[in-house]
C-alpha cells in the first residue's frame, strides 16, 4: 500500500510518499481503508525526535493518530464492526511505526467508534484526539457544572474550541483567550473572546469580577501562572500544554465509549469540528505539516484520500 513515512527524525522535509507492507490484522483489530487523517502538533514534534526519551520509533514511521475510514476486514474475535462500516479512531500506539497517513490502518476495536453520520470525512477525522482531550478536561478533570465560568487559553485551537463547546453544552459561561482575528469565530460558538498578552488577567477580571471557576490551558508558555489571580477561591485548573509542579496535565486516552458519545453530539448538532484546510495525502503531507506549524484559520488540518 501507499503511505507517507519518515526514515529519520526531522521536519516536513523528511516525509516521503512510499510503498510499505499492508498492516497486519490481529484477532481483535479492524482493517480500515483510510478516507481522511487529521494532523496534530504531536505528529511533527515526535517526527522531530522530541519524544525519543519516552517513545521508541521503528523506522520507517508512518505518522498520524487521527483516522476516519471504512472497515474492509475484521479480526476473528471482532463482533463490534463489519466490512462497510464507517468508523473513526484515535490509533496512537506505544511505538511509533504504524500511523494514519496511509491507505490502510489496522486498529484495535477499543480505539474505534462509528463515524458521525452528519460529518464529512475531514470533520470525522478531526474529532478523535481533540475531542477525547477536550472531554477529559471539561467533563472528567475540571467537572464543569451549570452556571460556572470557564477560562480557556487557546480557545480557537483544535482542542480549545471543542472544549469550549463541551463547556457550553454543560450550561457554563466560557471566556476564550485567542488572537483578535479569531474572535468572530469564538463568538459564533457562544464564547466571550479576550485577547491574550500581558493584560489578559485584567481583561478576564473585568468579565468575571467574582473570579472564574476553572481554567484550561491549551497554550503553555506560563499562561496559567499569568492568570493565577483570576480564579475564585476554589478555582480548578489544568493544562494540555504545560507540565511541572502544581500543574495538572491532561492527555487524550483511547476510549471508544467517549468517542461514541462525541460522535452522537456531532449528529445531534451539539458539537462541530471546524476544518481549516484539507490536503491530498499523496502530494501534500509536508505542506500540510508546514501549514499546521504556522498561524492558520481556526480548525483542523486534514489529509484526504
Amino acid at each position: 500500500m501507499k503511505a507517507v513515512v519518515y526514515r529519520r527524525y526531522g521536519g516536513p522535509e523528511v516525509l516521503e510518499y512510499a510503498d510499505v507492507p499492508d498492516p497486519k490484522l490481529s484477532q481483535t483489530s479492524v482493517l480500515v481503508r483510510v478516507r481522511a487523517a487529521a494532523l496534530n502538533p504531536a505528529d511533527y514534534m515526535l517526527q522531530a525526535g522530541l519524544g525519543e526519551s519516552h517513545t521508541d520509533a521503528w523506522f520507517p514511521v508512518i505518522p498520524g493518530w487521527d483516522v476516519a475510514g471504512v472497515v474492509e476486514q475484521v479480526g476473528a474475535g471482532v463482533s463490534e464492526f463489519a466490512p462497510g462500516d464507517e468508523v473513526i479512531g484515535y490509533i496512537r500506539q506505544q511505538i511509533l511505526h504504524h500511523g494514519a497517513y496511509a491507505e490502510r490502518v489496522s486498529a484495535s476495536v477499543e480505539a474505534l467508534a462509528r463515524k458521525p453520520r452528519t460529518a464529512s470525512w475531514p470533520e470525522a477525522a478531526g474529532l478523535p484526539l481533540a475531542g477525547l482531550t477536550a472531554y477529559r478536561v471539561i467533563v472528567e478533570t475540571l467537572n464543569i457544572e451549570p452556571g460556572e465560568t470557564v477560562l480557556i487559553h487557546g480557545a480557537a485551537g483544535g482542542v480549545g474550541n471543542l472544549a469550549a463547546q463541551l463547556a457550553l453544552a454543560r450550561d457554563a459561561r466560557v471566556i476564550g483567550a485567542a488572537s483578535p482575528g479569531h474572535h468572530d469565530f469564538l463568538r459564533s460558538l457562544g464564547v466571550i473572546p479576550v485577547a491574550p498578552g500581558e493584560a489578559v488577567a485584567d481583561r478576564v477580571r473585568a468579565l468575571a469580577p467574582d473570579g472564574v471557576d476553572a481554567v484550561m490551558d491549551c497554550v503553555g508558555r506560563g499562561v496559567l501562572q499569568a492568570t493565577a489571580d483570576v480564579g475564585s477561591s476554589r478555582v480548578r485548573a489544568c493544562s494540555i500544554a504545560d507540565g511541572g509542579p502544581g500543574i495538572t496535565t491532561v492527555f487524550a486516552r483511547s476510549d471508544a465509549a467517549i468517542l461514541t458519545r462525541l460522535a452522537e453530539m456531532v449528529d445531534a448538532g451539539g458539537l462541530r469540528v471546524p476544518i481549516a484546510a484539507t490536503y491530498p495525502l499523496a502530494q501534500a503531507a509536508a505542506a500540510a505539516q508546514e501549514a499546521l506549524r504556522r498561524p492558520h484559520t481556526p480548525g483542523k488540518i486534514v489529509l484526504v484520500f
